[in-house]
Order: C-alpha cells, then sequence, then structure tokens
C-alpha cells in the first residue's frame, strides 16, 4: 500500500490537514496506525477523482472533448504586435498560454481577470520521486 503523509495529501488535495483529520474520523479515508501520520494513497486517489468530477456548473452549453480545464486569475499578459504570452494562477498552479494578441484583446486578458484554460495535450510526460 502507498502510504501519504497527511500534510503531503492535504497540499495534493488543496484542503487543509484538519480537513483530512476529519476525513479520516470519519471513516472516508483509512490512516496508517494508531496516531495517523499517513493515508492510504489509493483511497486518497480515488478521492481525488471523485473531488475532481465535482465541478463548477458551467451553462455555457458548450460540449468540449478537452476535459482538463483551470480557472484561476491571470496574473500577467505580454503581448506584442502579432503574439501575446498569459500567464493565469490556478490554484497552486500557474499556466502559460501563447495565442494572438488579437484573442487576447478580444478576450480582454489583462491582471486581475478571472479565465479558464482549457488543455488538450497529445503529450504529458509523468515523473515521480525515486524510491
Amino acid at each position: 500500500m502507498a502510504e501519504i503523509r497527511i500534510r503531503d495529501a492535504a497540499e495534493l488535495l488543496g484542503v487543509s490537514d484538519d480537513t483530512v483529520r476529519r476525513w479520516i474520523a470519519s471513516g472516508r479515508l483509512d490512516a496508517a496506525g494508531d496516531h495517523p501520520v499517513m493515508v492510504d494513497g489509493a483511497q486518497l486517489a480515488a478521492l481525488a477523482r471523485e473531488r475532481a468530477a465535482i465541478q463548477p456548473d458551467d451553462r455555457s452549453g458548450v460540449l468540449r472533448s478537452a476535459r482538463n480545464r483551470f480557472t484561476g486569475l491571470v496574473t500577467q499578459v505580454t503581448m506584442d504586435a502579432v503574439m501575446a504570452q498569459v500567464t493565469l494562477q490556478c490554484g497552486p498552479f500557474e499556466v502559460t498560454s501563447l495565442m494572438s494578441s488579437e484573442a487576447a484583446r478580444e478576450l480582454d486578458l489583462r491582471p486581475g481577470v478571472v479565465a479558464t484554460a482549457v488543455v488538450k495535450a497529445t503529450t504529458v510526460i509523468v515523473e515521480r520521486p525515486a524510491p
């Protein structure tokens, strides 16, 4: 069984340590030992998928093939005559998009605006720490 420290589990799910401890106390997550400092990694992964399925209501009526949507705050826009680089802070993740300057202007992208990055990638690299 893969075990993950409570504080790391909280960070991975974007919640507080206390929330993870409440989930342990309620039986939603299993802990290792009498004084839990670790949770079951497989259960944590299932909980992460369950929580990811609960998305804000999208009332746009648009059907999409891309499933990876990151809503956040525009933090920086660098623009020249042709291209724009737009950076969003989406929770703990920074997402940067390159687009035409025309598109950035049409979307009125500027620091402080809430926007959603929609990602459809053909290549996804997966890393993990060495044991």
